[in-house]
């Protein structure tokens, strides 16, 4: 049995920080950083059945086109993203009652709408992007046992070695987005790459205000790197988490971004709502159609 200092619950018997019961919340879940972004999602629903909000968790649970959708605000960051994937995952892979995980075990769909900076000067803000790779900077996913399962060790390795990787950081990780959904989401209109995730967004992404940067080239060695059919196209601080988390646990995700800033050139959105909008109808209508 899970103790309950281990699987905290709400009085209510709602789980701790996303205040959610399992029956509030669908199989394909959006995830989104930025609270003020759910209720934009949720606004093209046909109906809303649930909405509920704790910290930065805020949720809305309704149907799109009669696909039954939940759509989560994260926050920022990987250790946002270990709070609501384990959390949603214990509300379908464990008992609540009997603290028990299940026998039976539920695969989620996990469909992060993002924003995000690209790499390359021919990925022009505007854009979507496709995380084929989550590449983490952080360490989060290793305080889990097993997941040299899960990461690409061959691409780690190259990357390490081409960046010079200070190893004070710890070792970055690399994990493939999940290929099921993939293969309903991916249109000749979207980029594919791999997408680093950092920590932070000054320092770990080469931002320097007042304070020096431990690696001053890294940008310039992201936008360099490429292994096999792979490259580098963006920067964003929660992807390589989402895949990491999702395929220890059994579930797909795959991480859909809107360009709003080329670090390349330079240049960023003229419009950041419009962009947004524009990536939430298209994946929206890709999960209607497919997922």
């Amino acid at each position: 049995m899970i103790r309950e200092s281990e699987l905290i619950l709400n009085p209510d018997g709602s789980i701790y920080h996303l205040n959610l019961k399992p029956e509030q919340v669908a199989t394909t879940i959006i995830l989104v950083g930025d609270q003020n972004r759910v209720a934009r999602i949720s606004s093209h629903f046909d109906t809303i059945e649930h909405q509920v909000q704790k910290r930065e968790f805020c949720t809305h649970t309704g149907t799109y086109k009669g696909k039954r959708l939940t759509v989560i605000s994260t926050g920022i960051g990987p250790d946002n993203i270990d709070i609501v994937i384990n959390e949603l995952d214990a509300l379908f892979n464990i008992d609540l009652e009997t603290r028990q995980p299940k026998k039976e075990l539920t695969s989620l769909n996990f469909i992060r709408f993002g924003t995000s900076g690209s790499l390359q000067a021919d990925i022009p803000v505007d854009s979507f992007v496709l995380s084929s790779h989550g590449l983490g900077m952080d360490n989060m996913l290793h305080s889990y046992c097993d997941i040299h399962q899960v990461t690409e060790k061959e691409i780690e390795d190259a990357f390490i070695k081409h960046t010079n990787w200070n190893e004070h950081k710890g070792r970055p990780y690399i994990v493939a987005c999940g290929e099921t959904l993939k293969k309903k989401l991916l249109t000749s209109e979207v980029f594919e790459g791999i997408t680093g995730t950092a920590p932070g967004f000054y320092g770990p992404q080469g931002r320097v205000l007042r304070l020096a940067v431990q690696d001053s080239e890294l940008n310039d060695k992201l936008h360099n790197f490429k292994h096999n059919n792979f490259r580098m196209t963006n920067l964003e601080m929660e992807t390589s988490a989402i895949y990491g988390l999702s395929k220890l646990l059994g579930h797909q995700a795959v991480s859909l971004n809107v360009i709003i800033a080329n670090r390349t050139n330079g240049t960023f959105t003229k419009d950041t709502k419009q962009a947004v909008e524009k990536l939430i109808v298209f994946g929206l209508n890709q999960i209607a159609k497919n997922v």
